[in-house]
């Protein structure tokens, strides 16, 4: 059975908009994954940790058959093959991919979580997904509105990292 799920994708050290396009390219080569929607590119400031260069973040609407465990396995190993290393929580990283929702369940189990539990709190998590699934509902609130309570200003499109990445994802 194939459901509908989102991944955040984020990274701030390197070329970001690289391991992107690297990532959605592995995401695409697998059997049980199909992309079917990727938001531009967002520069965000830092968050949690702020002594560090600025993130840039992304969002990918997909349709799988992987079980749950199975996909953030995928994510996992996408990060590594990235150069993720992981170090101090909410530090500087190569790539970070993070299942936001999976088939409108709830999950709670250790190491995974869905929705993603800080997902309302985080507008670059939440830009990036209004612009993909605007009509998305967690935990009862639109996307949108979720992002509109917030009225963070420390976030912004980043055009020419969306050019760059759909020039990658082009060829």
């Amino acid at each position: 059975m194939k459901l509908e799920a989102t991944l955040g994708l984020g990274g701030n050290i390197g070329d970001p908009v690289a391991a992107f396009a690297a990532a959605l390219a592995r995401l695409r080569a697998h059997p049980a994954v199909s992309v079917k929607a990727t938001s531009s590119v967002w520069r965000t400031a830092p968050w949690g940790k702020l002594d560090q260069p600025e993130f840039r973040n992304m969002a990918v609407l997909l349709e799988t058959s992987l079980p749950a465990e199975d996909l953030l396995d995928l994510c996992l190993a996408i990060e590594r093959k990235s150069g993720r290393e992981r170090g101090e929580r909410w530090g500087p990283r190569t790539l970070d991919i993070d299942i936001l929702t999976y088939g409108g369940q709830t999950i709670d189990r250790p190491g995974l979580q869905v929705p993603h539990p800080r997902i309302a709190e985080r507008a670059f998590v939440l830009a990036p997904l209004a612009e993909i699934a605007p009509e998305m509902r967690i935990a009862g609130r639109s996307v949108p509105d979720l992002l509109a309570a917030l009225g963070d200003d420390d976030i912004g499109q980043d055009d020419a990292g969306t050019l760059r990445l759909q020039a990658a994802l082009a060829r």
